[in-house]
């Protein structure tokens, strides 16, 4: 039996409505016990609130064949690092829940499950949290509920006639939930590939309308790309290394997959097997789908960034004098037509579903505090707000690339409690 089977003896029931805590952590996903562990090894009393289950967004809003694309050794959970036997290997869905289950089973952390908190403020001397089992206050708090939380849809979508099935990434599962005929996937992240590819194997028809999303060789000479980039130090360069900052925490992550032990995904061998490829989705009328006449620029792009993290490796490898076997570059298999039609009729082309993995937005609604930028997103330097005693935690680029990550979140969340250890300590030499 695993041990998260008895996780349910370690969680907490009740106690919260009018309880004060020196800490609440509110998001019960790797950030939030990420954050807990740091938190008890400093002695800090606190609790944890989360909406769920501990997995529930690993185990409910990812499909079944989803599987990491960082290797596992590069899970660094504090007191939980990855060690199940396949460093190399890459986690699917139902080991990563398991891997989080086992964490707060290991850990037991002051942890309050099937709770939501519905708003946060501030009554000018201590935080007040509104939740579904009544009100809290806490001297700090720790938002560790990630950035994507609405799924993001255009509005031309709602003009696809309603015999057409409609679906976000995050409500796919597998192949055999859409109706029979083709399927149009929008968008070319790492869902948006992942998604099309899984289609693909199953061997549906797809047409896939690509973006602007780069990507990345699953290996070179030798080893795993992220490995490299792992060893060259990319991972740990804080956000204030890069020239634009806010254009960097936003970009639109590198496709590639860890499925079937890893490899990489090349929409040009995608299209020479059979897949149908357009430019970005521009609009909808009636039942025509118009795209951009942009797919080999889309194309190009991605492939050009693959070949600049192979350059990136092949320098290092030099300045290190490592003796690594050399690889040709990659040639491309397959090009669009310079003239490819720029509009397809859904109900011609049998398209009878349409996957939307046009990623989300953020929703700090339920947050009633100064701390936003135009956009609704958090400010933030290290996780660290313009509001004394209020920090977040587990966002992309919160520091370094692998903050909302298994890679990093353990990092930040040190920070972050050593943070939160010197406001308390300030606040008690002025009391």
């Amino acid at each position: 039996m695993k041990a998260h089977d008895d996780l349910a003896g370690h969680l907490l029931a009740g106690g919260l409505d009018g309880r004060h805590v020196p800490v609440a952590v509110i998001g019960g996903g790797q950030a939030g016990l990420a954050a807990s562990y740091c938190l008890s090894a400093a002695q800090v009393e606190h609790v944890v609130l989360e909406r769920h289950q501990v997995g529930f967004e690993w185990s409910e809003r990812r499909w079944d064949s989803f599987s990491l694309v960082t290797p596992n050794y590069q899970c660094l959970l504090p007191g939980h690092e990855y060690s199940a036997g396949d460093p190399d290997g890459f986690m699917v869905r139902d080991e990563i829940v398991d891997y989080l289950r086992d964490y707060a089973a290991k850990t037991t952390p002051p942890l309050h499950q099937g709770v939501e908190v519905t708003r946060l403020s501030h009554n000018g001397h201590r935080f007040e949290l509104r939740t579904s089992r009544g009100r809290l206050f806490a001297s700090q708090v720790v938002i560790a509920t990630g950035a994507y939380h609405l799924p993001r849809i255009p509005r031309f979508a709602e003009r696809l006639p309603s015999d057409i099935v409609q679906i976000h990434s995050a409500d796919y599962k597998n192949p055999a939930q859409l109706p029979d005929g083709a399927t149009l996937v929008v968008g070319t992240g790492q869902s948006g590939c992942q998604i099309a590819e899984d289609l693909h194997l199953a061997g549906r028809v797809v047409h896939l309308a690509t973006g602007n999303a780069p990507r990345v060789a699953r290996s070179y000479r030798g080893r795993d790309c992220m490995t490299w980039l792992d060893e060259i130090g990319h991972y740990t360069k804080g956000i204030t290394e890069f020239a634009d900052q806010e254009s960097t925490r936003h970009k639109v992550n590198h496709y590639v997959t860890g499925r079937d032990g890893g490899r990489d995904l090349d929409l040009r061998v995608f299209a020479r097997d059979g897949m149908r490829l357009h430019g970005r989705l521009r609009d909808i009328t009636g039942s025509t789908a118009h795209f951009a006449q942009d797919l080999k620029q889309n194309l190009d792009g991605a492939d050009a960034v693959m070949e600049g993290i192979k350059d990136l490796i092949d320098a290092y490898i030099e300045r290190a004098g490592l003796n690594q076997p050399t690889e040709q570059r990659y040639t491309p298999v397959w090009e669009p037509e310079a003239q490819m039609t720029q509009q397809v009729d859904l109900i011609d082309s049998g398209i009878t579903s349409v996957v939307w993995s046009t990623g989300f937005d953020a929703d700090y609604r339920w947050v009633n505090l100064p701390v936003f930028d135009g956009r609704g997103y958090p400010t933030h330097h290290r996780g660290v707000t313009s509001m004394p005693g209020l920090y977040v935690l587990g966002l992309p680029w919160q520091w370094t690339w692998g903050s909302g990550r298994f890679r990093g979140v353990g990092e930040d969340a040190r920070y972050l409690t050593e943070q939160i250890l010197r406001t308390a300590q300030s606040t008690l030499q002025v009391a």
